[in-house]
């Protein structure tokens, strides 16, 4: 297995509510249709005046600028053998893929951001530009997206692009197509990892003739952009927790340690109830028999008043520079009331904050960390 793709691990060198309702489509939901063709993103504006109130780190022990990126949401980091962080995320438009890099994590705050690829004009791939993920498989590039159709907006699945170059900024993104699963429904937030030799797609879907939006599921893969099947469901929301506004499991990540893996995943609506669950398998175990994952009865990360931070979620992992220290990467509001729907609110930021690790070996998410600025990088 490759430092390109692999799951962060200490023994290598270094790594909205967004769902119709399952009974009919969510027709109250075409938010894009007016409010950004009139450029109504008011939210943007009122970020910069809500930002203004973060205040100094406390000390040394907070190593990172928070907001590390504002306005970009479903964030992704993957270090790299070259030792740099590149950075993708959900834009507020949902309409293009951007692309950041930098050698330092608080560098990604600062780093000039490319456009990679735009939305189409019409047909496929043409709206919900969501939550793109970056990784290096067997040399090449390859970014996992979710749209849908100009003319059927809520028609989401999973899409692929696929980079030759060495350098993601050079070269071209070809549009591989549609990554295909066992129905045609509601999919979205893929992320593959490897295990033993295998190589696994992770992702959200909706069950036909299920009573939820969407659950979690595994499959293995024959290449960057085939399943091999069969698909299996890892979760469904069944919690209290997991069915707030929406019946929503999502946003999958995996880390690798202390002999097992560990997928966190995000629940309910994408307002200040969202929040994250966790999957885990023993290393051993098969991947591909749910009955070999447990799942956190609570949740492992959610809202906090005291540090005013809402709704985190749709998380990844990486590494800090050491190639020791593991990092949750994810987004959050800074407040808790939002207007409207939450899809037309733009002020989900990306955040990062170091992971800890329980004297059992389970992750330590604590709680989402206070705004703060270090200075400049």
């Amino acid at each position: 297995m490759s430092r390109e793709d692999a799951l962060p691990d200490p023994a290598l060198p270094g790594p909205a509510p967004r769902h119709p309702s399952s009974a009919e489509p969510p027709s109250r939901r075409l938010l894009l249709k007016g409010a950004l063709a009139a450029g109504a993103l008011t939210g943007l504006s009122a970020t910069t005046a809500r930002a203004a109130g973060s205040t100094a780190c406390p000390g040394a022990t907070v190593p990172y600028d928070n907001p590390l990126v504002r306005n970009r949401a479903d964030p992704h980091i993957h270090r790299h053998t070259d030792g740099s962080y590149y950075f993708t995320a959900t834009a507020p438009e949902y309409d293009r893929i951007i692309l950041r890099r930098s050698r330092t994590l608080r560098g990604l705050g600062s780093a000039a951001e490319a456009v990679v690829w735009r939305k189409h004009a019409s047909g496929p791939m043409g709206a919900h530009i969501w939550a793109p993920e970056i990784h290096h498989i067997d040399g090449k590039w390859y970014i996992y997206f979710a749209s849908a159709p100009a003319e059927d907006i809520w028609a989401i699945r999973i899409w692929v692009l696929e980079n030759s170059h060495r350098d993601p900024f050079k070269g071209v993104w070809v549009e591989r197509g549609q990554l295909k699963t066992a129905w045609e429904t509601f999919s979205l937030d893929a992320t593959t990892f490897t295990h033993r030799g295998t190589r696994y797609l992770a992702w959200a879907q909706h069950e036909p003739d299920m009573g939820n939006n969407t659950a979690i599921w595994l499959s293995e893969m024959a290449g960057p952009v085939t399943l091999t099947g069969p698909q299996v469901r890892l979760s469904t929301p069944e919690f209290d927790w997991e069915c707030i506004g929406y019946k929503v499991n999502e946003g999958p990540s995996v880390i690798k340690r202390n002999g097992r893996l560990f997928m966190s995943y995000s629940a309910s609506a994408t307002d200040f109830n969202y929040c994250m669950g966790l999957l885990t398998v023993d290393a051993d175990a098969d991947l591909m028999d749910p009955a070999n994952w447990s799942k956190s009865p609570a949740p492992v990360f959610a809202s906090n008043d005291a540090t005013r931070q809402y709704g985190p979620g749709h998380n990844s992992f990486t590494v800090a520079e050491d190639g020791r220290t593991d990092v949750l990467v994810y987004h959050a509001r800074q407040y808790k009331e939002i207007v409207g729907d939450p899809l037309n609110d733009p002020n989900r930021h990306t955040r990062v904050q170091r992971l800890g690790w329980k004297p059992d070996g389970t992750p330590d998410f604590g709680v989402p960390v206070a705004d703060c600025a270090k200075g400049a990088s």
